[in-house]
């Protein structure tokens, strides 16, 4: 492809991501808004900036292939659709050409918005008008009303997720060396550890489920219909998991990141040595349900994450852990609206200078499919390739029952990052941002969860350093 000399103002650019398109120039990194899936590749996204000859011909040089479309109007907000990897028993009957995204784009014409923590509502309101600006049979990239994009979640089709851009541009900050080798360090450095190996195996199966349980409300005592964001019972679990993880010796803290969401729940065990170094696991407490019911109990996704998170904490206590770094644990909302808790707080601790050694985010880690292994899954495209590596060795050793593959998949802001999922291979739950997502189905299976939690935990320990 040969880009234009001048190229017009105003225009969106959509291009395959390639670190060297970004890095180190200022043409691309002042207009870039992020990178998005699109089946089996990752996207940038960047406005057209005033025509200068040196930026045309750097990127000239890098890009191998654009497509351009106009800017959204003001008061629009950009929103990226994409449609999940799945695994093809679950798409028997689901249509595979691009009508099912065209039936979807109609069906925003409908669309409106939360009123009173209602999960949402479907009325004669004033149609809302949209603008299509890039699509494939796999992603689309929209423009709509900026109140009804922040629900545009509850109308999507099944498998599909949405992404909401930010309003402005945002830096691209790839994973420093120095952090590499930090992980790297400790990749040389690892060998199984007998009392790493008798703490992880403290993690309380029977503790789980009732935590599962009350996320979901199938206990029936915690109330909670759905976590969707907007909804009181988001507000509901974030007080609840505060609490448990203070009950834990932790300092917690609910971070509101964005006007109308259910805030962030950050925690924090300070470390008994001076440092800043910091290691970081989370999981997402919010959900979804399916399109046309209130109910969104995220058993899986990610009640499975989130308890998991939950149930290392509680170990902590039991075996009163004491670490040599900080440890952090987050509970994120606003991550079916496009993972916009975590990259609220990912720019945080940018903003902060944070030391953070690693990341690993847990999102599903319950369900296996009849006939399958316990599984983990790790991703093919996003995160940090050591620690990626770091994740699956510690899995070998302390949860060897896990087999270990590559997923289509929080690596943002130049932090370590990699994430923990249930199935090396597209997602297989039926039940997936279905209101049928409840711990007590068929395939729901506590082990695997268990075995995951290990191994974050065994990350932790190994990477942040302990005594008992």
């Amino acid at each position: 492809m040969v880009l234009q000399t001048i190229l017009p103002l105003g225009l969106l650019l959509i291009t395959p991501f390639s670190p060297s398109l970004l890095k180190d120039n200022l043409c691309s990194s002042n207009n870039y808004f992020g990178n998005y899936r699109d089946g089996g590749l990752l996207y940038s996204v960047l406005t057209v900036p005033e025509p200068d000859t040196g930026c045309m011909d750097f990127w000239e040089s890098r890009m191998t292939s654009a497509h351009y479309a106009e800017i959204p109007e003001p008061g629009k907000q950009l929103v990226w659709l994409e449609k999940n990897a799945v695994d093809d028993r679950l798409q028997v009957n689901v249509p595979k050409d691009s009508s099912v995204l065209e039936e979807f784009l109609l069906s925003l014409e409908s669309l409106s918005t939360y009123e009173d923590q209602e999960v949402f509502s479907f009325g004669n309101n004033r149609p809302s008008s949209y603008k299509l600006h890039y699509h494939t049979s796999t992603a689309a990239l929209v423009s709509i009303d900026a109140k009804k994009a922040r629900v545009i979640d509850t109308l999507l089709p099944p498998f599909w997720k949405s992404t909401l851009l930010p309003a402005t541009p945002v830096d691209y900050v790839p994973v420093p060396d120095t952090a590499i080798g930090t992980v790297k360090d400790i990749l040389a450095q690892l060998k199984f550890d007998p009392v790493v190996a008798s703490v992880v195996n403290n993690i309380s199966i029977p503790q789980i489920k009732n935590d599962v349980r009350f996320l979901t409300g199938e206990d029936q005592k915690s109330g909670i219909i759905s976590r969707h964001s907007f909804s009181d019972g988001a507000l509901v679990a974030a007080q609840w998991l505060k609490d448990r993880v203070e009950d834990t010796g932790a300092s917690c803290k609910l971070v509101p990141f964005l006007a109308g969401f259910a805030p962030n729940v950050i925690c924090r065990y300070t470390a008994i040595k001076d440092t800043t170094a910091t290691v970081l696991i989370s999981g997402h407490y919010d959900s979804r349900g399916s399109f046309g019911n209130v109910r969104a109990p995220g058993g899986d996704d990610d009640g499975s994450g989130t308890t998991g998170v939950l149930s290392i904490a509680r170990t902590i206590k039991r075996k009163d852990v004491k670490f040599h770094s900080n440890v952090e644990l987050a509970f994120f909302a606003g991550e079916e609206q496009g993972l916009l808790g975590s990259r609220a707080y990912a720019r945080e601790l940018r903003a902060a200078g944070a030391n953070l050694t690693l990341m690993i985010q847990a999102d599903m880690t319950a369900y296996r499919a009849l006939g399958e292994p316990l599984q983990l899954g790790l991703p093919d495209l996003i995160g940090t390739p050591e620690v990626t590596q770091l994740v699956a060795n510690i899995s070998a050793i302390y949860s060897p029952e896990l087999h270990i593959g590559y997923t289509p998949s929080f690596h943002e802001q130049g932090f370590p990052a990699t994430q923990v999922f249930e199935r090396a291979g597209p997602i297989a739950d039926p039940m997936y941002h279905n209101s049928g997502d409840l711990s007590d189905r068929e395939g729901y299976d506590f082990d695997q969860l268990f075995a995951i939690a290990k191994v974050q935990f065994a990350t932790i320990l190994h990477t942040a350093g302990f005594e008992l």
